[in-house]
């Protein structure tokens, strides 16, 4: 199994350590989640909101608050569906723009690149810390795979297409894709 091979034991319900690390590397958050699904190049888990409220470009997150929490291993992001602590209505999507997940036995590492995307229920978008991406020192290559990454998530949200496939914002309708 290559790093970005997902660990095919990796079980509905199990529990599975996410390392957030930045641009180099480093480790900056860690915290457990419980797999919802996995496929042969993702991964899905339900994580809770463990920090204090915090409000980001409008979305207002709470302790408590749901995540259900996709990560690629072939994809240069990850999404996140947050749905409100309290009766579990859809409050949006955070995504992070990333290197492709490694999926290892009862861990994820995702390779955070500043670039992030909050989409609103309704399909709007905000694209956050673009002056942060822009001062990290990558790769030409690399900078081209984070900037498609969000044209990618863009065009799935116009299109309501993936994780965005969403009929309506109500309590449990976020399956992420």
């Amino acid at each position: 199994m290559t790093d970005q091979e997902p660990d095919q034991a990796a079980q509905k319900g199990e529990r599975v350590i996410v390392h957030n690390l930045d641009a180099q590397g480093r480790e900056v958050l860690r915290y457990q989640g419980v797999v919802l699904r996995r496929t042969p190049t993702s991964l899905t888990l339900e994580a809770r909101f463990e920090h204090d409220d915090l409000l980001v470009s409008g979305l207002h997150l709470r302790r408590g608050d749901r995540f259900v929490e996709t990560f690629y291993s072939d994809r240069w992001y990850n999404v996140f569906a947050i749905h409100d602590a309290q009766g579990g209505r859809l409050k949006g999507w955070y995504c992070n723009v990333t290197r492709p997940a490694r999926l290892q036995t009862g861990h994820v590492y995702a390779e955070d690149l500043a670039l992030d995307m909050i989409v609103y229920p309704d399909g709007r978008w905000q694209v956050l810390d673009e002056e942060e991406f822009a001062a990290l020192p990558l790769r030409l290559e690399e900078r081209r795979q984070a900037l498609q990454a969000i044209t990618e998530l863009q065009t799935m949200v116009v299109r309501r297409e993936g994780p965005f496939a969403v009929p309506h914002a109500g309590p449990g309708t976020a399956e992420v894709r």
